[in-house]
């Protein structure tokens, strides 16, 4: 099986699918893509199944030498990507001949890039999923980021090519969010109504703490009731907890599984693909929304990103 060498990997580049759902219990979270949406594009784009593996870049891309011809896209942040020095364009299916280095630089918006490859990236599924989770050293390619010289085995090749393109209605319509939608948490009513309002109101920064465990905000502190107190508990992708300082952290892909603080609010499943854009000193803010809205709009999501209208051929 040939496959592809990467020759720089980037500030911090990781094999990624959809995830592994349903291992909570046992202490695992499900990982996987921390935009999503990108990742499920790209595969589509290259003719995958969407839960295919791909490559996740974080802020800074890498150089990819490929060992045989084949289909990639490119999804989610701009990093300028080339092959051979040849700029090469985003969101559409690329044909690449054996011999060529993809290339990805800085990133010009957002804070992740993804390269779909046709076949999807071959690696050891542990708990049904390829995603790499990294704090535990599962997963992925050997658990962990990839280094200079890796060679990864691609998925068996399709000798048909055909361009798809993202619709430019569509693109815009799933740009990332800064207004991020969320629905009450389970402690909400922990928090008085002035502590809502500074939540609701104010523009909070992201820190350089932040990572795929969890994203650190700074802003106004949020009161809470200190004489209140809470066991650990079950946690949920994009539960937004307050600990005592104040100062918010969303629980993101690689999240614990149980925490003790009290959770004011938790990110609507629209908007997880826009938290996996952020980057350090981004300013976001929160609309808070009802349960029934929030299922609307993960329903209208979906029937847009299942439309035949999403790709042009």
């Amino acid at each position: 099986m040939s496959g592809m060498v990467v020759e720089t990997p980037g500030l911090f580049t990781t094999v990624q699918d959809l995830g592994r759902e349903g291992f909570a219990p046992m202490g695992v979270s499900a990982s996987g893509a921390a935009d999503p949406i990108s990742l499920r594009i790209g595969n589509r784009l290259v003719g995958n199944p969407q839960s295919a593996a791909g490559l996740e870049m974080t802020l800074v891309g890498g150089a990819f030498a490929f060992e045989r011809a084949a289909v990639i896209a490119l999804t989610g942040a701009d990093f300028g990507p080339s092959a051979n020095g040849i700029p090469l364009p985003m969101w559409t299916s690329i044909e690449i001949q054996g011999g060529q280095t993809v290339t990805l630089g800085s990133s010009r918006s957002g804070a992740r890039a993804y390269l779909c490859i046709r076949g999807g990236i071959a690696v050891e599924p542990f708990l049904g999923s390829a995603s790499t989770h990294v704090l535990s050293g599962l997963g992925g390619f050997e658990g962990r980021a990839l280094r200079k010289s890796d060679r990864l085995d691609l998925g068996a090749a399709l000798p048909l090519f055909r361009t798809r393109t993202l619709s430019s209605q569509m693109l815009e319509r799933l740009q990332p969010r800064k207004v991020i939608r969320v629905t009450e948490g389970p402690q909400s009513d922990w928090f008085a109504s002035s502590s809502w309002e500074i939540f609701c109101e104010s523009t909070f920064r992201v820190t350089e703490q932040s990572n795929r465990m969890g994203i650190r905000l700074e802003g106004p502190p949020i009161p809470l009731d200190a004489s209140r107190e809470m066991i650990t508990e079950g946690v949920s992708l994009g539960s937004i907890q307050v600990p005592p300082s104040g100062q918010p952290i969303i629980l993101f892909v690689e999240q614990q599984t149980t925490g003790g603080y009290p959770k004011i609010a938790n990110v609507i499943s629209a908007d997880v693909h826009s938290l996996g854009q952020l980057r350090p000193r981004d300013s976001i803010r929160f609309e808070r929304i009802e349960m029934s809205a929030a299922r609307s709009l993960l329903v209208e999501q979906e029937a847009l990103l299942a439309s035949q209208e999403l790709i042009q051929e």
